[in-house]
C-alpha cells in the first residue's frame, strides 16, 4: 500500500471512530505501518500532529452537536472522550475561540474538516538516493520505551535525544563505533517498525555492533533483519532541512518510484549534534520492497 492511500485510510478509521477511545497502532494498522513510524510520517506530510488532527475534529463535531442540538453539555463532553465538563470547556475554548455556554447563546464556532489525502503533482524535482542490501546484524543502544497506543511526538524523540546527551549515553555508545561499519562513524536513531511490532520500544538511539567489546548493563542489543534500503542524504540545518527532504520522500520519491517503504526498521545518521550548521549533512535510511 503507497503512503498516500494508507494515510487516508487511516483517517476513514480515525473518523468512523471518532467517539470511542481511539488506540494510535490501531490506526497504524489501517496503512500497513508500526505506530512510531505513521505518526511521524502523518505530521511530516500533515502540518500537524495525528494527536492533533483527532482534538481538533473532536472538538469540531462537539461544537456542530452544541450549536444544532439540545444534548447536555456533559455528554457531549463524554462522548468526545472528556471526562469532566470542565476538561472539555477549557479544550474547547482555546480551540473555537468561545465557551460551551456561548455556543449555546449563538456565539460563532471555528471548524476544522475532515481531512482528504490527494495526489498533487508539482515541479519535477531531483531526489538524490542509493539503494543499500544489507544483510541482518547487530546494534548496541539505548531504547526510548512507550507505548504505541499512545501519541508520540516529535519533541518527545528531542528530549530523548538530549537526555542520552546528558547522561552519557552518547559517550557510551562512542565506544562501540567503528568506521567501517555500514553506518561509519555516526550514531543512528532507528525506529522500529514491524521489526518489533509496537512492542513498546519505538526507537531506540544506537550503533553497529560487532560483539567486539562487552555490552555495557544500560545498553540494549537488538537484531535487525535483512532490508533493502532507500538511502537519502540530507543536507541542511535542522529540522527544516530534514523535514522538507522526508515530505519529498513520500510526496514525491514514493509515488514515482518502483519502490516503496516495506515498515521495517529505519534509520536517521547523524555525524554529530551540530543541527544548526547550515551545511549539516545526515542521511535517511528507510527500509523499502519493489512494488
Amino acid at each position: 500500500m503507497d503512503w498516500i492511500s494508507g494515510i487516508q485510510k487511516a483517517v476513514d478509521y480515525v473518523e468512523d471512530h471518532i467517539t470511542t477511545e481511539l488506540d494510535f497502532s490501531e490506526i497504524a494498522k489501517q496503512a500497513c505501518s508500526s505506530s512510531f513510524h505513521f505518526q511521524r510520517v502523518f505530521g511530516i506530510l500533515c502540518g500537524f500532529t495525528l494527536g492533533e488532527y483527532i482534538r481538533m475534529r473532536k472538538l469540531t463535531l462537539a461544537g456542530c452537536e452544541l450549536a444544532d442540538t439540545d444534548t447536555r453539555i456533559l455528554d457531549i463532553a463524554v462522548k468526545y472522550g472528556y471526562d469532566t465538563q470542565e476538561s472539555f470547556s477549557r479544550a474547547f475554548t482555546r480551540f473555537h475561540g468561545v465557551s460551551p455556554t456561548q455556543v449555546r447563546n449563538g456565539a460563532s464556532l471555528k471548524s476544522f474538516s475532515r481531512l482528504s489525502v490527494k495526489l498533487i503533482l508539482t515541479g519535477a524535482n531531483v531526489t538524490d538516493y542509493r539503494i543499500e542490501k544489507r544483510n541482518s546484524f547487530q546494534m548496541i543502544g539505548k531504547p526510548m520505551e512507550v507505548s504505541g497506543k499512545n501519541e508520540l511526538t516529535s519533541a518527545r524523540i528531542s528530549d530523548f535525544w538530549k537526555q542520552c546527551r546528558m547522561d552519557g549515553t552518547i559517550g557510551a555508545l562512542a565506544r562501540y563505533i567503528s568506521s567501517d561499519t555500514m553506518f561509519g562513524k555516526n550514531i543512528a536513531g532507528t525506529g522500529f517498525g514491524k521489526d518489533a511490532a509496537d512492542s513498546g520500544c519505538p526507537y531506540a538511539i544506537g550503533v553497529f555492533y560487532d560483539g567486539n567489546l562487552p555490552a555495557e548493563k544500560d545498553l540494549m542489543i537488538w537484531e535487525v533483519p535483512a532490508h533493502t534500503y532507500a538511502v537519502f542524504p540530507c543536507i541542511g540545518s535542522m529540522p527544516d532541512a530534514f523535514t522538507r527532504l522526508y515530505q519529498q520522500i513520500y510526496s514525491e520519491f514514493f509515488p514515482a518510484s518502483e519502490y516503496r517503504p516495506c515498515g521495517g526498521t529505519d534509520f536517521e545518521v547523524y555525524p554529530s549534534d551540530d543541527v544548526n550548521n547550515p551545511d549539516y549533512s545526515c542521511e535517511i535510511w528507510v527500509a523499502v520492497e519493489k512494488k
